[in-house]
């Protein structure tokens, strides 16, 4: 340590005096712990090391079966790809960094190795400081500009709140846990550009070490230089950085990959014989096994005068030239490619398919801990990987499942064989997680600070005695509904009847989850009888007191859908009727004062519209959503929802793993409807769907609106 003891005073005064340690003490506190010592403000050693149990929110077993391909004929044969069994791939929805350390410290880590380890990880981090969360909605000939959730601005401002510093705490905590998961013989790839490329690479530097950086790859993803006067004062940047790293230097899974032979070189492919087409070519510098090797093959030739023999060449052993680390043949998705889902930051599924083939085998493990519009899941899938997914935010993870069904049913349709996949969060875990951390886990400061926390986000007065409700907001009356179970029938029946005795009228019920069976026809009959009760969600976002202090929480309605059902023998098919709902995301009379001539479309009361107003400040509103369907984006159902239990596994602090009903069951995506780019209508009533046995049965019908959010609806049918 290289401190006298005049600068050794002087630190112990200002630590004393709560001051902050100017650098060049810090510098001499750590001289003597490596040659270079990587500091920012804010860098913490520990990681997260919680395992909180996931969450199942939907399983893809397969594609759903199509009107003409439900059964084979018995004189036919189904050659369509099958189901592999084994492993279930996983798309989680949720805070990567809670994720990751549940990954590590969980039961599914048992899973994980019992799969050779995670070979490959791939992360497209946002790299943009003037970057967020939002994105655009293709409603009809207008666009609808989605406003990133809470959650995302709360993820955007730890990431960038604090400029840089707070960008590599962030980055830093997460490469530590993706470092634990990787296996022995892994590879982590990770796509940035160049504000952020010495950065990160310092960082993965410290976490790897030096001597395990293996590539940089240079990827021109663009020859577009613009116009003239975009890059008037500067080099056009048409270039991003992969930063390839491995966990041990000594071995690691790496597959040289080729760039294919020009088409005038094929050209010289004139001559066949059984084994195809070939050329001779110069075998120029060899050795004598290789000679002796290709004359066993009856390869070589010699030709009168000739300094060198030469060797058949086939057309089909064409590998082309090794692949540098400049990568130019790999361009950006233009407007019209196939596989483009309207993502702003989608990467091509070319990248990612080169990526996964040099870092991994058929049937290796894969994770992206950034998931985006889910390319990478998506290439893995086609190249008959597995993998794990993640995103923070729901469309993203709304987005990649569209996406994935997709691709399961491309491939079942070529005859290739696919995996199922699993929608997974940390649900209730996460919230209770959220919760322990802001009471050090004590159970009454808990649920007093729980139920202050809600009504505060939701602008309401705490009231007392009562035995129901909670609160009060503008003549209304706030029921906080519990932390980690749904708002029941029961538990509604109750605030009824406490209204009716004090003659309230109004109630507002919140809840992050409700019961299946709180139908629109139920909480009519309770206005009917006197008490008018408004279900509205709570957002995780409540759990950011910065959100809650500047008021930028929102509660949603709960939205309703109907169905009709159509019962012939044992066969039944589902007609989707109805959605109703009353979503509110822009404040139109305050936009209507600040906008200049133009228009905008906003939503507001479950309807959206388009505002537009002209040179003179005349405004007009124009509704667009003209019905209740233009709301739709995804339909699925379960035809048998009670079949399957959810159940979640627990690692006890002994090491041992205890399996637990969670009291709910797994949601099977047995048929499904979206809207794609290719095909933006939706199909409103299910192909027939055939029952085994007469009998009484509950099935689920799941909604997901354009803005991502899910809607459900229990069907209870008697099948004679």
């Amino acid at each position: 340590m290289n401190l006298n003891e005049t600068d050794k005073n002087r630190i112990i005064e200002l630590i004393k005096a709560g001051e902050k340690l100017p650098k060049e003490f810090i510098y001499k506190l750590f001289a003597d712990e490596e040659d270079v010592f990587l500091f920012w403000n804010g860098r913490k050693e520990d990681t997260t090391n919680i395992a909180l149990p996931f969450h199942s929110i939907e399983h893809i077993d397969e594609p759903r079966k199509e009107k003409d391909k439900a059964q084979a004929s018995m004189f036919e044969t189904d050659f369509r790809g099958r189901q592999l069994q084994g492993w279930t791939n996983k798309l989680i929805w949720g805070d990567n960094k809670l994720i990751l350390s549940s990954l590590a410290n969980g039961p599914i880590r048992d899973e994980i190795e019992k799969e050779g380890g995670l070979k490959l990880i791939y992360i497209d981090p946002p790299f943009a400081v003037g970057a967020d969360f939002g994105f655009e909605i293709q409603f009809g000939d207008d666009i609808i500009e989605k406003k990133q959730s809470i959650i995302e601005e709360i993820a955007y401002r730890d990431t960038w709140g604090k400029g840089i510093s707070s960008y590599l705490s962030m980055m830093y905590e997460r490469l530590k846990l993706m470092h634990n998961l990787l296996a022995e013989d892994g590879s982590i790839y990770v796509h940035i550009d160049g504000r952020v490329n010495s950065y990160v690479r310092l960082l993965l530097n410290d976490v790897f070490g030096n001597d395990k950086y293996f590539n940089e790859i240079v990827w021109q993803r663009s020859t577009t230089v613009g116009s003239s006067k975009a890059i008037a004062n500067k080099y056009p940047t048409l270039c991003d950085f992969i930063l390839c790293y491995v966990k041990n230097k000594e071995k690691y899974l790496f597959n040289k990959q080729y760039t294919p032979p020009s088409e005038e070189y094929k050209s010289r492919f004139k001559d066949k014989d059984k084994n195809g087409y070939y050329y001779w070519n110069t075998l120029a510098t060899y050795s004598q096994d290789t000679y002796d090797r290709l004359e066993a093959e009856e390869k070589v030739r010699w030709t009168k005068g000739a300094k060198y023999p030469q060797y058949k060449t086939y057309l089909h052993e064409l590998k082309g030239n090794v692949l540098s680390n400049v990568w130019t043949d790999i361009n950006m998705l233009n407007p019209m490619a196939e596989e483009r889902v309207e993502y702003p930051t989608q990467k091509p599924e070319a990248l990612l398919e080169r990526i996964i083939k040099a870092g991994s085998n058929e049937g290796d493990l894969i994770a992206d801990f950034f998931c985006g519009s889910g390319t990478t899941a998506a290439a893995a899938e086609k190249l008959g990987r597995k993998w794990i997914t993640t995103d923070l935010g729901r469309f993203p993870i709304h987005t990649a499942r569209k996406r994935l069904i997709g691709v399961q049913r491309e491939l079942q349709t070529n005859g290739k064989d696919f995996r199922a996949f699993e929608l997974l969060n940390l649900g209730k875990y996460e919230r209770q997680f959220f919760m322990d951390d802001l009471t050090n886990g004590k159970r009454k400061a808990k649920e007093d600070l729980y139920v202050d926390l809600i009504l505060e986000a939701y602008k309401a007065k705490r009231i007392t005695g009562h035995s129901t409700l909670h609160g009060s907001k503008a003549g209304r009356f706030v029921h906080v509904g519990p932390l980690d179970v749904p708002v029941t029938q029961s538990r509604l029946m109750d605030i009824f009847e406490e209204c009716r005795t004090k003659l309230y009228t109004q109630v507002d019920v919140l809840g992050f989850e409700f019961e299946m069976g709180l139908t629109p026809q139920f909480i009519q009959e309770l206005k009917e009888k006197g008490v008018s009760v408004t279900l509205k969600y709570i957002p995780k976002d409540v759990f950011d007191k910065r959100a809650v202090d500047k008021g930028q929480v929102k509660f949603f309605d709960v939205a309703y859908l109907n169905t009709k059902e159509k019962i012939k023998g044992k066969s039944i098919t589902i007609e989707l009727t109805d959605f109703v709902t009353h979503y509110t995301q822009d404040d139109i009379e305050e936009l209507q004062q600040t906008m200049r001539a133009g228009s905008k479309v906003v939503i507001e009361d479950g309807q959206i519209f388009k505002i537009e107003k002209d040179k003179n400040g005349i405004i007009t509103r124009t509704v667009l959503t003209k019905n209740w369907y233009d709301w739709i984006d995804y339909w699925a159902i379960d035809f048998d929802y009670l079949s399957r239990k959810e159940i979640i596994k627990i690692k006890k602090d002994d090491g041992t793993i205890e399996e637990q009903w969670t009291g709910n069951y797994l949601f099977e995506n047995e048929w499904q409807s979206f809207r794609t780019k290719k095909t933006a209508t939706l199909e409103f009533t299910s192909i027939p769907y055939e029952y085994k046995s007469a009998g009484k049965y509950q099935l689920m019908v799941k909604v997901v609106d354009i803005l991502g959010i899910d809607t459900s609806k229990i069907i209870e049918v008697s099948i004679k």
